[in-house]
C-alpha cells in the first residue's frame, strides 16, 4: 500500500519557491489516515527505542485495554516520514518485546510499509477480552489506558473495571455482600405490577439477576432495594436561575437530592424535570397544540441512560440534573463503555453497548426503557419531530474517560429569544460580563467553595496565556477535579469566556485553555 502525500500548505510552497536552491525542502507530509484506515487511535514513533521499551509498549497496553489502535514506527511527530534503518531487525525486536513484556500477550499484527523508499512498521493492536493487559518491566506491573491522545496508567477504579471486564462478567451481576433477607423491594414489585399487570414472583428475584443462589444480593439487587445501601447511587437536581450557576442574587429556584431504589431515582428525577418543564401552546380551530420545553421521550431516555449506564465503580460521584433557562444537562460518572470518545462519529448509528446489562434488563422488563436500539438515536429523533426544533438545537453528547454529559436545549426559550434567522445558538450562551459568584457544595476540602466576581475575572486574566486544567484548578484552590470541571471550567467554556486550544480533541492530554 502506498499512502497519499499531502503537499505543504500554499504559504509554505510560496516560501520554498523563493528558496529553490535550498536543500531543506521536505518531500511531503504523510496522511496518517491513509496508512491506518478506519482506526481512530494511533501513536507515532520516529524510531524504535530498544533501551526504553516502556515508551512504546505503554501504547500497546492502552490499545489492548481500550478499543484497539495502531503504533507506527518511522514517522516523526509532525507526520514526516523518516523511515527505519533496519525494519526487519526492528520488527523482530518489537515482536519479542510484546511477547516478553506484556502480560497477557495481546493480539497484534506487524506490517511493513514502504513510502518514498523509506521503510515503516505498523503494529495493529486489537481490543482485548482478557483485560487488564499489563506492561511488565523495571519491577513494575502497570495497565495503561487511552486518555485523549495519550497512554496513561489506569486509575484504581479503571483497573477494577478492566479486571471485571476480563472476567467475562459485568459489575452489576457480581455479589454485593448484602443479604437478600435484609432488604425490601416494594417499589420494584409495585412498578412491575403497574407496568405489566402481573405479580412479581419470588422466583423472579433470581431470574432477574437481583439475588444469587446463596441468597446474596448482586450489585444490581443492592441498587434496586428500597433503601439502597449503595451510598453514591444518588441524583442531585437543581433548577438554576438563569443561564449559568451564578446568574443573579438567587442562584437556584428549585433543588432536590434523591436516594433509594434505582426505580425511585428514575421516578423522582423525571418528576423533578417535568415539574420544571413548562409548556407553551397554540390554539387551533378544534384543539390546542402543546409545545414542551423539552420533549418527554428525549428526557426519559437521557435520564434512563444516565442511571443504567453510569460507572458505579466511580465512588464519590453522582448523577446530576441541572436545568437552566436555555438547556437541561444530565451528567453521569463514567464515559462510553468501551472508553471511546464521540468525536467524528455518526451518533445515529452508534452501536448499543451496556455497562450494566442486568440493570438494563430489569428496566426493560419494567418497560422503563427499550431493550433494543441506541439511546442517542431515540433522543435525536425525538427532537427531529418537534415543530419548533432546528438544526442548531440538536442535542449534544460529550463523553470522556471521567463522565458523560447530555445537553438538551429548551425549544421554547430559543423560539422566544430568536431575533433573526442568523442567530447562532451555542450551549450555555451568556450575554454580558461574567457576574455573580460560582458556588456549590461537595464533600471534603471543597465544601462551600465560592468564587466571587473578582476571582473569576482574575482567573480570566490568568488565562491570557494558555493554561492546563491542573493550573486553573490550583489557581482556584479547588481539590476536586470533578467539581472543578462541572462548576467552574464547563460554564466558562460554555459561556464563551474560555476556549480550548485543541477543540477537536476535548479530552486530549495536551489540552490547554485560553481566554476567548
Amino acid at each position: 500500500m502506498t499512502p497519499t502525500f499531502v503537499l505543504p500548505k500554499t504559504a509554505n510552497r510560496i516560501k520554498m519557491n523563493k528558496k529553490r536552491d535550498a536543500k531543506t525542502q521536505r518531500v511531503g507530509i504523510m496522511n496518517i489516515k491513509e496508512l491506518i484506515g478506519e482506526t481512530s487511535e494511533y501513536d507515532k514513533k520516529s524510531a524504535l527505542e530498544t533501551k526504553k521499551p516502556k515508551s512504546w509498549l505503554k501504547s500497546v497496553s492502552a490499545f489492548a485495554n481500550s478499543f484497539g489502535g495502531t503504533l507506527i514506527f518511522g514517522v516523526a511527530d509532525d507526520d514526516e516520514v523518516v523511515g527505519l534503518q533496519d525494519a526487519k531487525r526492528d520488527a523482530e525486536v518489537i515482536s519479542e518485546a510484546i511477547k516478553s513484556r506484556m502480560n497477557p500477550i495481546p493480539t497484534f499484527r506487524l506490517s511493513f510499509e514502504t513510502i518514498d523508499g523509506k521503510e515503516l512498521i505498523t503494529v495493529d493492536v486489537t481490543s482485548g477480552n482478557e483485560t487488564p493487559y499489563y506492561y511488565s518491566g523495571e519491577g513494575q506491573l502497570i495497565a495503561f489506558i487511552r486518555l485523549g491522545n495519550e497512554s496513561v496508567p489506569a486509575s484504581p477504579a479503571q483497573l477494577r473495571e478492566l479486571v471485571i471486564r476480563g472476567s467475562g462478567r459485568s459489575w452489576d451481576v457480581l455479589p454485593s455482600g448484602y443479604q437478600f433477607e435484609d432488604m425490601a423491594f416494594t417499589k420494584l414489585r409495585s412498578v412491575y405490577r403497574q407496568k405489566t399487570g402481573r405479580s412479581f414472583e419470588a422466583t423472579d428475584y433470581e431470574s432477574f439477576g437481583i439475588v444469587d443462589g446463596d441468597g446474596i444480593l448482586t450489585n444490581a439487587g443492592a441498587l434496586l432495594a428500597d433503601e439502597s445501601p449503595v451510598r453514591h447511587s444518588r441524583v442531585f437536581c437543581t433548577r438554576w436561575n438563569g443561564l449559568t450557576k451564578a446568574s443573579g442574587l438567587v442562584d437556584a429556584l428549585d433543588d432536590e437530592e434523591f436516594s433509594g431504589s434505582l426505580v425511585s431515582l428514575f421516578q423522582d428525577g423525571l418528576g423533578f424535570i417535568m415539574r420544571n418543564n413548562r409548556k407553551a401552546w397554540r390554539k387551533t380551530a378544534t384543539s390546542r397544540i402543546e409545545y414542551p420545553d423539552y420533549p418527554e421521550r428525549a428526557v426519559t431516555e437521557g435520564l434512563v441512560n444516565a442511571l443504567i449506564h453510569r460507572n458505579y465503580l466511580e465512588i464519590g460521584s453522582e448523577v446530576h440534573i441541572d436545568i437552566f433557562d436555555d438547556r437541561l444537562e444530565i451528567y453521569s460518572p463514567g464515559g462510553m463503555v468501551d472508553g471511546s470518545t464521540l468525536e467524528g462519529r455518526d451518533l445515529r448509528n452508534v452501536s448499543s453497548k451496556r455497562r450494566n446489562p442486568a440493570l438494563a434488563d430489569v428496566f426493560g422488563r419494567l418497560k422503563l426503557m427499550e431493550r433494543r436500539g441506541s439511546g442517542f438515536k431515540k433522543i435525536l429523533e425525538d427532537y427531529d419531530v418537534q415543530e419548533n426544533s432546528r438544526e442548531e438545537l440538536t442535542p449534544k453528547f460529550v463523553a470522556d474517560s471521567g463522565g458523560f454529559l447530555l445537553t438538551l436545549y429548551n425549544l421554547n426559550y430559543f423560539a422566544e429569544h430568536s431575533v433573526g434567522e442568523n442567530v447562532e445558538v451555542v450551549s450555555s450562551e451568556v450575554s454580558g460580563e461574567v457576574s455573580g459568584e460560582v458556588s456549590g457544595e461537595v464533600s471534603g476540602e471543597d465544601e462551600h467553595v465560592k468564587l466571587d466576581k473578582a476571582t473569576l475575572l482574575s482567573l480570566l486574566d490568568y488565562c491570557e496565556e494558555a493554561r492546563s486544567r491542573v493550573e486553573l484548578q490550583e489557581f482556584c484552590g479547588i481539590k476536586s477535579q470533578d467539581y472543578f470541571r462541572r462548576n467552574i471550567l464547563t460554564p466558562l467554556l460554555s459561556s464563551g469566556r474560555l476556549k480550548m486550544t485543541i477543540p477537536d480533541k476535548p479530552s486530549s492530554g495536551n489540552q490547554r485553555y485560553i481566554r476567548a
